[in-house]
């Protein structure tokens, strides 16, 4: 906490002894002054010479002026005081005013600080089940692919047996013309012998 313009924390404490101290010197010279009127009344009851009368009376006088310059003084340290504790209040203020508002700072900051906590655990969260699903799909889709593989191999080896067949189709379709030209041949053969024997025959008669 800052301190009174023109003050410190030493320089109050100072003041505060200087104030109690001349109200002790205070306290001292009131009761010096009853005593010197008591005398005064002892003097007056019993007969007492002139130069002894004055001395006293010049010593009271003295007292009071001295008493008169340190009420003085008690005031002014007073005053002092009072002043110091008025900037002390308004800086005790001033200080509450301070801490209330940084508390409430540090609230508010505390209160972010947990919010930002808990949106990083949820990103966290978040990204753990993507992550968590994006391995799912990764499996998923290698079983396509192997199934992929597997189709694949399987429509070669259709394909294959398919090129075999018509392989073997075509044989046999070469193999069914040839003989169905050689059976051809041979059956115009046998007709055209048949026509030239039934020629022959009615020659003959």
């Amino acid at each position: 906490m800052a301190t009174p313009l023109g003050w410190s924390k030493a320089g109050s404490g100072s003041v505060c002894l200087a104030f109690d101290q001349l109200r002790d010197v205070i306290e001292s010279q009131e009761e010096l002054i009853h005593q010197l009127r008591n005398v005064m009344v002892l003097q007056d009851e019993n007969f007492v010479s002139k130069e002894e009368f004055q001395a006293v009376e010049k010593k009271l006088m003295e007292e009071k002026a001295a008493h008169a310059k340190t009420k003085v003084l008690l005031a002014k340290e007073e005053e002092k005081l009072q002043f110091a504790l008025g900037e002390v209040e308004v800086l005790s203020k001033q200080l509450e005013k301070e801490k209330l508002a940084f508390e409430k700072a540090l609230s508010s900051v505390k209160s972010k600080v947990l919010q930002e906590s808990s949106k990083k655990d949820q990103l966290i969260t978040k990204c753990n089940e993507i992550e968590s699903h994006i391995v799912k799909q990764e499996d998923i889709l290698n079983g396509k692919e192997n199934e992929i593989k597997e189709l694949q191999q399987v429509i070669s080896q259709q394909k294959q047996i398919f090129r075999n067949h018509m392989s073997d189709f075509r044989i046999q379709k070469q193999q069914e013309s040839y003989m169905a030209q050689v059976l051809d041949q041979k059956h115009k053969k046998t007709s055209g012998m048949r026509q030239a024997r039934s020629h022959q025959h009615p020659r003959e008669k």
